[in-house]
């Protein structure tokens, strides 16, 4: 076998971009305090980490962990009753570290990971409105994610704008 041959054998069974911040996104996820579902999320910019993020209360609130969880006790299913629950999203708390430290997000990727705390399924790792408002408004241009049957996911943060916009005006719309 040649070295050239060697070389493309070794180059061939490296891990992929993708498969490597979403790992660093998977073990962000785990620092995450809710009961129900872990999610973490890193900004990526220049093909180096900006910031990370997970869910979970604002800095010093009182968590799921110590407590337990409002929705849970309320039977409110997941993706809703917002409003009960204290925590900040992955994606946001991504910006906000970001903010915090003087690190610049914009035009960067933003990578999700998610998964039910209970038995570590993975779950699509959609972001919420609100969060997808947040990373337009932040000026990421990529979201990326690894769907629960695998496959990847990856979004131009400029489609979010054209959704949102359209889920507006049909709302505004078809209101009286």
């Amino acid at each position: 076998m040649s070295h050239k041959q060697v070389q493309l054998t070794l180059i061939s069974k490296r891990m992929s971009k993708e498969d490597y911040y979403l790992g660093i996104a998977n073990a962000v996820a785990q620092r995450s305090p809710c009961i129900r579902r872990k999610y973490g999320a890193i900004v990526v910019k220049d093909d180096a980490i900006v910031s990370t993020g997970y869910n979970g209360p604002a800095r010093g609130v009182v968590n799921c962990n110590e407590v337990g969880c409002m929705k849970d006790k309320m039977n409110q299913p997941h993706y809703s009753s917002y409003e009960m629950c204290p925590a900040v999203h992955a994606e946001e708390n991504a910006v906000i570290n970001a903010a915090r430290n003087g690190s610049s997000v914009l035009n960067g990727d933003l990578y999700l990971y998610g998964e039910e705390f209970t038995n570590g399924t993975k779950v699509d790792a959609y972001p919420c409105s609100p969060c997808k408002r947040t990373l337009i408004n932040a000026g990421i241009r990529r979201f990326i994610m690894r769907k629960a049957d695998g496959s990847l996911e990856v979004i131009d943060t400029k489609n979010w704008i054209k959704e949102d916009t359209d889920n507006y005006l049909k709302l505004y719309l078809n209101t009286p």
